[in-house]
């Protein structure tokens, strides 16, 4: 068998509303899925973390420069086609948008060998710790309204995730410190007291302001608080992690095993969550996985984009070992964006059905149980909002 081509979808729709975070508000909502074919018919998918312009730039990327260098190659040699191509492109960027398209080729490698071994990606990484996973679910994005707005509408969003039976919930910050504080302190109010909630910074703080914002997490009885600085800033988050009761939580913007070491053996975070979709695809999301779980550090999956990119993550933290292990261990949870996504609800022949499993299944969702990814998106769906 051998790759015949491969293809990028960038998807692209204009959302009901403007969302933003501490970095930016966008009024598109985008997605970037790689198509792999082979030359007895059968097809792989996979998906690379960048919105927008990104995504496009990605695009390049993997039919530019990637695809030459593998098209013939039998898609079976995931690791020796990963290394190939990054040994090539590691003069120009061991991070960033050369291994987000790697990513996306990588995953839609790991669907391939599924449905040639006509298996399930979770068996194919190690089989299952859990038939199901519990849903945190995440909302209570910026919009460009003043904090007084903001304080009703987190409430109100924060107690509608609960209700719809999610295990626990996130929420943004990026207004400015004392606005985050009666923001975090509005959401608590509104879950009441034992329901987890954690705060997502985007790196928007200094270290002096984090700790500001972390010690008032810290009364809050928040669960983490997540990428509150600079990703490059290691030394800070030990700083914070030293000094905080509350969770540090980070390392979306990390990229490999040799970015994610320096994270690690620095002890810099509590709790560990790479973007499957960015670090290098499957090959090395579970390095870096066996990694951070050598340095005794949990790990929880960040999730964003389509549902090829749910999917991936559902079968990962089905496959992913408790950390630590025990009659009570700390169990991974999948990140769920609540904020309107078509490619996430309709891309699929098959939709995930991610809400009506959460709400039925007091906040749990199960494994899809396909080869592959098990699942196949709708190339009708496809066609109408591909852009490029």
């Amino acid at each position: 068998m051998k790759i015949t081509s491969i293809k990028s979808h960038i998807l692209q729709y204009d959302l009901p509303k403007e969302l933003g975070y501490s970095q930016q508000y966008y009024a598109k909502r985008s997605t970037h899925l790689v198509e792999i074919t082979t030359d007895e018919g059968l097809t792989g998918w996979g998906e690379c973390f960048g919105p927008g312009n990104v995504a496009i730039a990605n695009k390049t990327i993997v039919e530019q420069v990637i695809q030459p260098m593998i098209l013939g190659k039998d898609p079976l040699d995931r690791e020796a086609i990963w290394h190939h191509v990054y040994n090539l492109l590691r003069d120009h960027g061991q991070k960033g948008m050369p291994l987000q398209a790697l990513s996306g080729v990588d995953i839609a490698l790991w669907d391939l060998f599924g449905k040639i071994a006509n298996l399930p990606l979770s068996k194919l990484v190690g089989g299952h710790f859990r038939d199901k996973v519990p849903v945190y679910g995440y909302g209570m994005m910026l919009c460009r309204e003043d904090t007084n707005s903001h304080v009703a509408r987190f409430k109100d969003e924060a107690a509608a995730i609960k209700d719809a039976g999610f295990a626990a919930t996130k929420m943004k910050v990026g207004l400015g410190v004392k606005d985050d504080i009666r923001l975090a302190e509005a959401v608590r109010e509104a879950v009441g007291d034992d329901f987890p909630f954690m705060v997502d910074a985007n790196h928007c703080y200094t270290t002096s302001d984090a700790l500001h914002v972390g010690y008032a997490l810290d009364e809050l009885n928040a669960y983490w608080f997540e990428e509150p600085i600079a990703p490059e800033d290691y030394e800070g988050y030990r700083e914070l992690r030293n000094k905080l009761k509350t969770n540090i939580a980070g390392g979306e913007a990390e990229f490999t095993r040799w970015g994610w070491r320096h994270l690690l053996e620095g002890r810099c975070v509590d709790i560990a969550q790479p973007e499957v979709c960015a670090v290098g695809g499957i090959s090395e999301y579970l390095k870096v996985l066996a990694l951070a779980h050598a340095h005794f550090t949990p790990v929880v999956n960040h999730v964003w984009g389509s549902a090829v990119a749910i999917a991936t993550n559902l079968h990962l933290l089905a496959a992913m070992p408790p950390m630590p292990g025990g009659l009570f261990p700390r169990e991974p949870m999948l990140e769920f964006d609540t904020t309107h996504n078509l490619f996430r609800d309709e891309l699929l022949l098959e939709p995930l059905n991610i809400q009506a499993q959460v709400a039925t299944n007091s906040g749990y969702v199960s494994i899809p149980d396909g080869p592959g990814l098990g699942v196949e998106p709708d190339r009708d769906f496809i066609k109408k909002f591909r852009i490029n």
